[in-house]
């Protein structure tokens, strides 16, 4: 009986320890502090484990490194942009780019974010046309082709692509492939076995030997790309699966929002990758002019910035892009996202953008595929609601868009749902797009798809069951930390 209760003194004395440590030392926001406190006294030793793998921050690191005279390049290019954004210099395609200076500015100083005017975007929000297009650009390359994908599965579409990454490797076309090791935790060793042996390689981001032990697990690579060339991009909500092209019985049609862009913002891509892969791979990929071509200025019209962030960085670049963009709503906000967990910043930005007289549309999925996360999300719409916002459940499928749409003018598509976990957590990055053309389409297709939604309305909302309540607010608890 004694050595019990000494164990569990003991037991409380790390408990209390460790509270300590997340209140004083971690300086974590309120949220996420109280949350972290609440699992480590309700589940002592388990609670105890979880904080060990789940709760360590990264930030103290600089994890990514500039390639040779890359760092003073970039440097020097953002110095003169943002002098130029200062000065009134810059000169843009639309005009009506001119009221998100500030913007660019920002996205400048905390993303190293360079603005570039010369790109061309397709859009797609269909899988198959998205893969369709994809393996068509892999199939004419000549040089290289870098990839990173969140989810890759060993599935029919997860054969086709590797079987023809491997007849490009074969050809002599470089080819690397990096994929998330939690992600695509179920991605057997023999799928890359073809593209090695052609000569292609594959790295896993932050791997660990044994399932699930690492430190670094809560830390995850989110991002989808693909640069061909140094001249072809990809970016977006799709992963690599038959479930993307709607082929899964639980979903059914899958509804995500992917660029193929064209132009200068396709060499942000391409250096991103390479940092990436250069943190995850044993070899060094050396700089090659090849990599960053000379493009046309005719490419397109397009004005774009690359923003990537993680949590390696001090700010949260693509949650303090999307404040500065519904700040500067005057109209309408449409947003897109299978995951609404934001935190109090993001709601106020939104409240406000509403009790201003914007209308305020938020899309959802209306069914869950993580638990948590889907209950979670409904403890904030009524918030939203009560202010007037307009809630839309999308049911023709799954919706897994990423997409936010301001006045029809500008625009963000890429890898970041709207939560915690992807503005702190992952390693992400989103196109921001400065064209009303670009965006009024977007636009366009988020009305088409509310179409095949209900809405959500207060009064639905204050009528939903006891249980779904409860389920909201034991998720709510926790959602500083999913």
């Amino acid at each position: 009986m004694a050595i019990m209760q000494n164990a569990y003194a003991l037991i409380m004395l790390l408990n209390i320890f460790l509270a300590v440590t997340v209140i004083f030392l971690e300086r974590r926001n309120a949220s996420t502090t109280w949350a972290w406190l609440m699992v480590l006294f309700f589940i002592p030793v388990i609670g105890f484990v979880l904080y060990l793998i789940l709760g360590q921050k990264i930030r103290r690191r600089k994890l990514y490194k500039l390639l040779g005279d890359s760092q003073r390049i970039i440097e020097h290019t953002v110095e003169r942009q943002m002098r130029q954004l200062r000065d009134n210099e810059i000169s843009f395609n639309d005009p009506a780019m001119h009221s998100y200076q500030d913007m660019i500015y920002m996205n400048l100083r905390t993303s190293y974010a360079v603005y570039t005017s010369n790109n061309a975007a397709q859009i797609f929000t269909d899988g198959k046309q998205k893969f369709d297009a994809l393996l068509k650009d892999i199939e004419a390359a000549k040089h290289h082709i870098h990839l990173v994908y969140y989810i890759v599965r060993d599935d029919e579409l997860g054969r086709r692509l590797v079987k023809v990454l491997a007849a490009k490797a074969a050809e002599g076309v470089e080819v690397k492939f990096l994929y998330d090791h939690i992600g695509s935790s179920s991605l057997p060793k023999r799928y890359f076995q073809e593209l090695i042996a052609a000569g292609g390689k594959e790295a896993a981001f932050f791997p660990s030997r044994i399932p699930y032990l690492n430190l670094k697990i809560n830390y995850r690579n989110h991002r989808k790309l693909v640069i061909i060339d140094g001249q072809i991009g990809y970016i977006g909500g799709f992963n690599i699966g038959d479930e993307y092209l709607g082929l899964s019985k639980h979903f059914g049609e899958w509804r995500d929002t992917h660029l193929r862009v064209l132009g200068n913002a396709v060499l942000q891509m391409q250096a991103q990758f390479l940092m990436d892969w250069n943190l995850a791979a044993s070899g060094r990929i050396e700089l090659n002019e090849l990599y960053f071509p000379i493009m046309s200025n005719n490419t397109g019209t397009i004005g774009m910035q690359l923003v990537a962030s993680g949590p390696d960085t001090e700010y949260q670049q693509i949650k303090d892009a999307y404040i500065k963009m519904i700040y500067a709503a005057k109209k309408t906000i449409c947003l897109q996202t299978p995951y609404f967990v934001p935190d109090e910043s993001l709601m106020t930005a939104l409240k406000i953008a509403s009790l201003s007289g914007v209308d305020v549309r938020i899309m959802l999925p209306s069914k869950p595929d993580h638990f948590f996360v889907y209950w979670a999300t409904h403890s904030y719409l009524g918030e939203l609601l009560a202010d007037g916002v307009k809630c839309y459940l999308y049911e023709k499928g799954f919706l897994h868009a990423k997409t936010l749409i301001i006045d029809g003018k500008v625009a963000s598509v890429g890898t970041a749902n709207l939560d915690i976990r992807s503005f702190k957590l992952n390693f992400e990055m989103n196109a921001f797009i400065y064209d009303t053309q670009t965006s009024a389409k977007l636009q366009r297709i988020f009305e088409e798809d509310a179409q095949n939604c209900i809405q959500l309305t207060a009064d639905i909302y204050a009528k939903r069951p006891f249980i779904n309540r409860l389920k909201e607010s034991v998720s709510r608890l926790l959602s500083p930390i999913l």
